[in-house]
């Protein structure tokens, strides 16, 4: 059993905040002097915690993509079927879309800041999402031959994550959807094409 110190729950807060302020503002426009007046720490207290903007922003992506991969392995396991996996998949990746707006803009928008040398290992982490996406996409087809018709397995995924990831755009909350019935019905639609 893991227990969250005084100094994690510090730590998850000052990644929330600065999340919220790049989201709202950008990076390069946000000093560590204002994320410590949002959070109400001094600025030596802020270092303490994290040195540098650059490591909240590799944090926060760090985080975004460990829950996305560790949710995703989760939906794969647990899948009757690689087409159910697949539905699931995108419904529960629109929803974590739609709830995480902020942390989700900061990742689309500001990943040119992200330091060269701690690029490629988050990059890589990434990759390994899509490429889980993509062997049960893969595993559908080769029990469904002709599922895909002309389309790749890569290019299908990569196609799903453009449609699921822009939701971060154009989601409201005041919408006549909620995230989870956003998510069936993109779903439902993407997945159209994969029915045999």
């Amino acid at each position: 059993m893991t227990t969250t110190t005084r100094a994690d729950a510090q730590r998850a807060r000052v990644l929330s905040v600065s999340a919220e302020i790049f989201s709202r503002q950008g990076f390069r426009a946000t000093s560590m002097n204002e994320i410590a007046a949002a959070v109400g720490l001094s600025k030596p207290t802020l270092y303490h915690y994290f040195r540098s903007k650059e490591e909240l922003l590799v944090r926060i992506y760090s985080e975004v993509l460990d829950e996305s991969l560790e949710g995703a392995r989760a939906v794969v396991a647990a899948g009757p079927t690689p087409l159910d996996a697949i539905r699931e998949l995108i419904a529960t990746r629109v929803v974590y879309t739609c709830e995480h707006k902020q942390l989700l803009t900061v990742c689309f928008e500001e990943e040119h800041e992200l330091p060269p040398g701690l690029a490629d290992d988050l990059l890589a982490r990434r990759k390994e999402f899509e490429d889980l996406f993509t062997e049960v996409v893969q595993a559908h087809c080769a029990a469904h031959p002709g599922a895909l018709a002309d389309v790749v397995p890569r290019v299908y995924v990569n196609a799903c994550l453009g449609a699921i990831n822009w939701c971060y755009k154009w989601y409201r909350p005041s919408g006549p959807a909620t995230p989870a019935e956003l998510g069936r019905q993109i779903a439902t639609s993407l997945t159209a094409a994969l029915r045999i």
